[in-house]
């Protein structure tokens, strides 16, 4: 039976919990129940058939992680940038705050804000931060399905073949990309629908087929929508509000 047993955290993780990092956290703190055991030493290992249950509190400090969303201008790098470059999350300050009077930026929720979803620097639109390892996740897992929705500004002409060809049948680095949906909007314009998101993955799309992409502006990452932000400003994500 050895050979099946798991480490606990990283069950916690796949059953979308919590994070790794966040189950180690909760492990110590002796927050974690296995089988209605508490379990408190790390690196654990257990059967991936045990019943896991966060203790009160811990599901309390849950419900107080935030999120945030940014509409990202182009020039802005959404993580660590390399020098010279300066990285989205300077743009979360009281200054730029769009939303209900009365909300007010800490500095707790400045710790562990990360990225789930990257823009290049010279895309634009909706910038997701989370303290919470459950929605990074559901958006940047391997195994997720979540729609990313982008307006793309595109110089050139597409046949009909082309354009089946970005809604389906390209490859990446030799790997097959999964089907997309693409439309005209205008006579400039694309929407694209993609359930992935591999390294500029849109402009090099519309590389193969001949055409260029000259914006970029993510709308929509499954249900949260970056509907009337400005541009620069942020938001916090609100209660109810989630990418299913």
């Amino acid at each position: 039976m050895s050979d099946e047993m798991v480490r606990l955290s990283k069950l916690m993780a796949q059953r979308g919990i919590c994070s790794r990092r966040e189950a180690d956290a909760f492990i110590e703190q002796g927050l974690v129940l296995v089988d209605g055991a508490v379990i408190s030493r790390l690196g654990t290992k257990v059967s991936p058939n045990v019943e896991i249950t966060l203790a009160p509190q811990a599901v309390k400090e849950q419900s107080r992680l935030i999120s945030i969303i940014l509409n990202k201008p182009v020039g802005y790098v959404s993580a660590q940038p390399e020098p010279g470059y300066t990285p989205a999350i300077k743009l979360i300050i009281a200054a730029n705050y769009f939303g209900e009077s009365g909300a007010r930026l800490r500095p707790e929720h400045l710790k562990g804000l990360a990225v789930a979803g990257r823009l290049d620097i010279d895309s634009q639109g909706l910038l997701l931060f989370t303290q919470d390892g459950r929605l990074a996740k559901k958006i940047i897992g391997g195994e997720s399905g979540v729609e990313k929705e982008y307006i793309v500004r595109v110089a050139g002409s597409l046949s009909d073949d082309e354009l089946r060809l970005l809604r389906h049948g390209l490859k990446l680095d030799g790997r097959p990309l999964k089907p997309a949906q693409v439309e005209w909007i205008n006579r400039d314009q694309l929407r694209f629908v993609l359930k992935e998101g591999r390294k500029r993955q849109i402009r090099r799309m519309c590389d193969l087929v001949g055409v260029k992409v000259t914006g970029l502006k993510r709308v929509r990452i499954g249900k949260i929508r970056l509907g009337n932000l400005p541009e620069g400003k942020w938001r916090f994500l609100e209660p109810g509000e989630s990418v299913d």
